[in-house]
């Protein structure tokens, strides 16, 4: 993908660092092309606005996720009229929600990404955010989520899988603030997701392990 650095293969830091990000300088709160502010280190709860839509409220405890204004997701598909499928769609929908907060906002933590992933999946997404740190980047815009589905397995377990559209994301360097939006669409900026995903103790149901292709042709 044009837009995002590339999943780091390895690293030498722990989960535990990884879920403890915060920037450096503190100089994420600039302003993008346009004037348009970007929460950052320091910034008020007004500048930030929720994913779009918001997941159905089952009653459970959960750590709140903000995105700041500038970054959001569309997820398409609406309800299943299934129960549990919504359920499961509605955590993947946090799960994204929260690694986009840990790119997105610098805190000293981010509960919600431990709490929406687990095994290979929170390694990878630690892995994946710490990607941005290092690159000096975050980013702005849209992200679509589509031809989204659930799939049941043997001892409780689900798939779902979906696809991305990042033609409407744009790298924003984490120093400056600027945005780049000179980069031209392309299929790179697609992307197929196949993920597994299990109810655990608190009734959430957790990603274990994602796989995903870039420019899949299922998605274009």
């Amino acid at each position: 993908m044009n837009r995002r650095p590339t999943l780091l293969a390895s690293t030498a830091l722990t989960v535990a660092a990884l879920l403890s990000i915060s920037a450096c300088g503190g100089s994420d709160g600039g302003s993008a092309k346009g004037g348009e502010k970007i929460a950052g280190a320091g910034s008020g709860s007004e500048q930030r606005e929720s994913p779009s839509p918001t997941p159905p409220d089952d009653g459970i405890e959960r750590p709140e996720i903000k995105l700041p204004k500038g970054v959001r997701n569309v997820f398409e598909g609406g309800r299943t009229g299934d129960a549990k499928k919504d359920a499961i769609l509605a955590d993947n929908e946090r799960r994204i929600a929260s690694i986009d907060e840990a790119i997105t906002v610098d805190a000293k933590e981010h509960p919600a990404l431990k709490f929406y992933s687990s095994g290979e999946a929170l390694l990878s997404a630690a892995e994946y955010v710490q990607g941005f740190y290092e690159d000096g980047r975050s980013f702005v815009g849209t992200t679509r989520y589509f031809d989204r589905e659930v799939t049941f397995l043997k001892s409780g377990a689900a798939a779902v899988t979906y696809c991305v559209d990042e033609t409407k994301a744009y790298p924003k360097d984490r120093k400056t603030g600027k945005v780049d939006r000179s980069i031209p669409a392309s299929s790179d900026d697609y992307a197929f997701y196949n993920t597994r995903v299990k109810k655990n103790a608190k009734g959430i149901w957790q990603t274990e392990s994602v796989t995903s292709t870039t420019g899949a042709k299922q998605c274009l």
